[in-house]
Parts: C-alpha cells; structure tokens; sequence
C-alpha cells in the first residue's frame, strides 16, 4: 500500500471543510486534481473514506481511523522536520507567515527588518490578507502562523494565540479636508462624507452601525489593503481608518489627519482598538526561523 502525505493532508482539509469545492482551495488545488487525490488514495486503501451521499461528507467507520492515522503522520512529519532543523541549528531556508492588513503596515515590517539582520541567509515569504484566508493557508500548511485579528481563535483548543498590545485605531481624513476646519468633530459627522475601510475586524463593522444609527454598515470603497484605503482617502473627502502606527508617516509628511471625536463613549472608546495577536497551530512545532521570527514580532511589539 503507497501512502502520499500529500493526499493525507488533501483528506483532512475535505473533512475539515466537509466540499470538495472549499477543501480545493485551501490546499489552493482546482477541484478536479483534489477529487483524484482523494479517490487515488481512497484506491490506495481499498475503501471509501467519505459517504457522498451525505450533505456534510462525513468520514466513513474506515474514513474516520484514515483521519486519525492522517492527523499523527502529517503532524510528525511536520515536527520531524522542525527536530531536525533545530538539531543542525539551522539558519538557512525558507519561512513563510501570513499577516493581517494592519500589522503588515507597521509591526510586520519593522520585526522582518531585524529578523533579516539576525538571519541574513534566510528566506522570508508573507501574505498579506483577511484572517479567514490567512486560517486557510494555516490549515493547507502553506504557512506557519499568521499575525491577525484574533478573536476566532481564541476560545478554540485547536490554536495557539499570543496576543499583541491593543492599538487605537482613529478615523482620518486628508489634509484641507471640511473637517479639519471645525472646533469640534462628532460621529455623526462623519457619515456626511463617504467611508473607506475593511469591515474583517468586527468590531469596526459594529461601532460604524452605533455610530451611524444603522443597522448595518456598508461602506462606500471597501479593501483589505490599508494603504490602498490611505490612498484613497488622501485624494478624496473619504473618511478612512487607521492604527496611529500606520497613519504616523503621512501625518508627518502633513497628507492625513487624525480626527478626534468629542462625543465617543466609553464603550465606544474601548471598542476602537485592535485585537490582534500571533496564531499558530497546536500540535505543530514552529521551525527555529519561524521561532526567530516570532520573537522579533513580539520584541517590536513590546517597544510600541
């Protein structure tokens, strides 16, 4: 009998998803090379391993002891690997993290500049993204941990998160804006004005609803990239949002204005802060470099 790590992995995305259609793109596989993986190693066994019949594909009686053997060798190839890594002591190769739009534009930059110096040899790779498809590509392997939003993750005995200090993030507007001619700015003034932001972090999604006397909120331009969103509120009346990290360099340069509103409540003012943190896996042992990395991470984060 072959066994294909490979397919093992395809086998448990399938059932962690329960669609071929989903399991496909988090192994980032079109859907027909991951149907054959799974039905070459369904061959492979001499069994079905999923009921197609059912609407949540579960694992077959066979299916689910595959699952369980599938979990401990990807998970000790993984750590293999790791073992023999930090034996050598290696300094050498490649590391790939995913981050979130936010700390990609300040905390990621600044830990990857002194990780770059610490291991001159080494090859980093991020992603930038939202922290549903950042979990994606965590759960595919493709990277080692990811640095977003973490309030999925938290409660779930599955990851391991190191949370990072709460940053306040502000509404901001360009420079010569109408708003910056007035003594006192209120939330209600800003939605005479079209909004800019990415709603992945809820919170943001739930204090523009408060704010707005809305239901829900949808804003006019929406993005998962900060820089992008500045761009645009710098060239328009666009109201934008922005951690105080990330909007410091066009403040300086006098291109955008932190707006500070008079009337937020408490509640409100507590709600306007960041929840991120470092997301890994449990059960798999991150790589000396990944290890490296993480502690620069945490390093600038602690120096503010």
């Amino acid at each position: 009998m072959h066994i294909d790590l490979r397919q093992l992995r395809h086998f448990i995305a399938l059932v962690e998803h329960r669609s071929f259609v989903a399991a496909a793109a988090a192994v980032n596989l079109s859907q027909s090379a991951f149907s054959r993986s799974i039905q070459t190693l369904e061959h492979n066994v001499g069994c079905r391993l999923v009921d197609r019949a059912s609407k949540e594909l579960a694992p077959t009686r066979q299916g689910q002891l595959v699952l369980e053997h599938s979990r401990r060798l990807v998970h000790g190839a993984h750590n293999l690997v790791n073992e023999i890594n930090q034996f050598n002591g290696a300094t050498t190769g490649m590391v790939r993290f995913g981050s979130g739009p936010a700390p990609a534009g300040g905390l990621v930059p600044r830990a990857v500049a002194r990780f770059v110096t610490e291991f001159p040899a080494a090859r980093t790779c991020f992603q930038v993204d939202n922290w549903q498809a950042l979990n994606r590509r965590l759960m595919a392997e493709e990277i080692e941990f990811f640095v977003a939003d973490t309030r999925q993750f938290e409660a779930d005995p599955d990851y391991r998160v190191h949370k990072l200090t709460p940053q306040r993030w502000y509404f901001c507007c360009r420079a010569g804006h109408p708003l910056t001619e007035r003594n006192e700015v209120r939330a209600r003034d800003l939605f005479d004005y079209p909004m800019a932001t990415t709603l992945r972090p809820p919170n943001i999604r739930k204090v523009l609803s408060e704010m707005s006397g809305r239901q829900d909120f949808l804003p006019n331009v929406e993005c998962e990239h900060g820089y992008a969103l500045l761009n645009v509120v710098m060239q328009s009346d666009t109201i934008g949002i922005a951690c105080r990290g990330n909007l410091r360099p066009y403040q300086d340069e006098e291109r955008l204005v932190a707006l500070e509103l008079v009337d937020l409540t408490a509640e409100q003012e507590e709600a306007c802060h960041t929840r991120y943190g470092i997301v890994s896996r449990v059960g798999y042992g991150l790589s000396p470099l990944a290890q490296g990395l993480v502690r620069q991470l945490i390093a600038c984060d602690g120096e503010g």
